[in-house]
């Protein structure tokens, strides 16, 4: 029974506005809350703990963890994922899910206690500004000053979460509103659904000529808002008008890497050929993706503003059109109701003629899944070829960034929707916490966290909420000794200068173990599957610790390679330069 319902019931004059705020919350189907329990919103906790049953309050180690667990959340399901976390440094640690969330356009509402409405602007105990704070953040930051008003907030936080690109808002709540008391007859309001605009006919009419006309197109998916329907209608018009689909950075599970028309990902450091086919396309139809920086190159592979190919680019939000690329043919729609409208489209015009370009594109993707030989003893290409054999299909696969991500974008072929975790943001730290909320959301699901030896110590403590929650999750650390991504570009700016990159590392396997979870360490390729057969044993999941040597800097290159090139191109600038002690120049 809700607080509004027992107050009708029995009677009662009042509720807090905490009580109105979970009711709100219960309104808009939400079923999981993450947080970081703080003093500043001590009457949600005891609201909440009234409608246990119905929604389930996660405790995490740390606001950064409960941020990007409310992030892959709402990656996950559509919905906005919840957080609860304290003023100061529980707001400024919960940040970085809220960037993520925004760079990659994930439904989110954080909620944050705030010092009581009479202590504003004193300085108080852990006082920020956090609606100033967090605006360049968000698509929404406000704070709730009459609990009267509640419902009215929250309805807009979910609907402004959702509608066009999705993304994340924030509530800031102070503590006496929180606490106060007021009619009970305020109405928790209606939920939230997505709303998205739809292509006109005319913009559909001259899509479908400009795909009639293209001899060599290439679409690029990406984004966020997509459910599977949509990419069923998707696929069914590429299918009908051979149209060859790659996907933008960390979107390689919208479409399943097996289908005919999948060639590939522009990740960072697209596959070389990828790029170049990219070169001789004469249409490109960016679908959803922003064709931000990095699944641009830094914006290099499509020409800034006008692009050499054709070029159609749907997206949610209207201000994203023009804003970098000039499009021939712009078009402001939702993807579902962009790909709905695929299905009243014949596309088949020219679908012959375009057969062996789509062949030749997939032909030289499925050759990117050859093996490449690895520096050491053990070699992450065979562990992740093994993976793949013995996992399910559906396995759900969470990392966050560095060099280690490499072997995963390039090797595991994603065949479920929504099976990939990783930050489009770049965020370190992703891996553990998403892959909580991927199995407290699909218990029934293999999940699987890759995780960097500098990345996993992030968020790495928040294998004790897992295992608090009963979450059996498979973690792999790359273990290397270094921040790989920053060695790389060390090694090749400044060669030889090793400054800031070392690590030394704990016993992984052993701080698993100290969670209760199984711990391994593997240094052998050989060794590998045994260790993952222990792991998969386990009730409480398992740790893998991957030792690695730093030669194997990245999945295409060696440090060794990477410092040789790097020292031939600053010799090649020396011998070049002028001479400081000659008078070349001087009048």
């Amino acid at each position: 029974m809700t607080a509004e319902v027992a107050a009708t019931e029995g009677g009662a004059a009042s509720r807090s506005g905490a009580e109105i705020l979970v009711d709100c919350l219960r309104r808009q189907a939400v079923d999981r809350v993450f947080c970081v329990p703080g003093e500043s919103y001590l009457s949600v906790l005891d609201a909440l703990h009234d409608v246990a049953d119905d929604v389930q309050l996660v405790v995490c180690r740390q606001e950064g963890g409960a941020a990007n667990m409310a992030d892959a959340y709402g990656k996950l399901t559509g919905r906005p994922g919840v957080c609860f976390v304290t003023r100061g440094p529980g707001a400024t640690n919960a940040s970085i899910g809220v960037h993520t969330a925004f760079q990659d356009s994930t439904p989110m509402v954080l909620f944050i206690g705030q010092v009581a409405r009479g202590f504003k602007d004193r300085e108080g105990f852990q006082e920020v500004d956090l609606a100033a704070m967090f605006r360049p953040l968000a698509k929404w930051a406000a704070e709730i000053n009459d609990p009267r008003r509640i419902p009215e907030y929250i309805h807009r936080a979910f609907q402004t979460a959702m509608a066009g690109r999705p993304g994340p808002v924030v509530l800031v709540l102070p503590e006496d509103m929180l606490s106060e008391d007021v009619a009970a007859s305020v109405e928790a309001g209606l939920r939230a659904d997505p709303i998205a605009a739809a292509p006109r006919p005319d913009q559909m009419a001259r899509f479908a000529a400009l795909v009639a006309e293209a001899k060599r197109p290439l679409m690029i998916l990406g984004g966020g808002g997509w459910t599977i329907e949509a990419r069923d209608n998707l696929l069914a018009f590429a299918d009908r008008a051979q149209l060859p689909i790659a996907a933008s950075l960390r979107c390689q599970d919208y479409v399943p890497n097996t289908h005919p028309l999948y060639v590939g990902h522009f990740g960072i450091g697209a596959e070389p050929q990828l790029v170049k086919r990219l070169a001789e396309a004469d249409l490109v139809v960016a679908f959803g993706t922003r064709l931000g920086e990095m699944t641009t190159a830094g914006y290099r592979l499509l020409t800034v503003p006008r692009t050499r190919q054709k070029l159609v680019h749907i997206h949610a939000d209207s201000e994203e059109l023009g804003r970098v690329y000039q499009a021939d043919l712009p078009i402001n729609a939702g993807l579902a109701p962009f790909a709905a409208a695929l299905t009243t489209l014949d596309g088949s015009a020219g679908a012959t003629d375009r057969r062996d370009w789509v062949r030749s594109l997939k032909a030289e993707h499925d050759a990117t899944y050859k093996p490449m030989p690895n520096a050491g003893d053990l070699d992450l290409t065979a562990v992740f070829q093994h993976l793949q054999e013995v996992l399910p299909s559906d396995t759900i696969v969470s990392n966050g960034a560095g060099n280690y991500t490499g072997w995963v974008h390039k090797y595991w072929r994603f065949s479920a929707f929504r099976s990939q975790l990783a930050p489009t943001s770049g965020a370190m730290g992703y891996g553990v916490p998403a892959a909580v909320a991927a199995k407290l959301t699909y218990p029934g699901r293999t999940v699987l966290s890759v995780n960097g030896d500098g990345c996993f110590l992030m968020n790495g403590q928040e294998m004790a909420t897992a295992v608090q929650y009963g979450a059996a999750i498979i973690y792999l650390v790359v273990n290397n000794g270094m921040y790989g991504t920053i060695r790389m570009h060390q090694e090749r700016e400044y060669p030889t200068r090793v400054s800031g990159t070392h690590l030394h590392n704990p016993d992984f396997a052993m701080l698993a173990r100290s969670y209760g979870l199984a711990g391994l360490r593997v240094e052998r390729t050989e060794d590998f599957a045994q260790a993952l057969d222990t792991v998969l044993a386990s009730p409480t999941g398992g740790l893998i610790e991957l030792i690695v040597p730093q030669e194997a800097l990245s999945v295409r290159s060696s440090l060794s390679r990477l410092r040789s090139a790097a020292l031939d191109r600053q010799a090649a600038r020396n011998a070049t330069a002028p001479n400081p002690g000659s008078n070349q120049g001087n009048c």
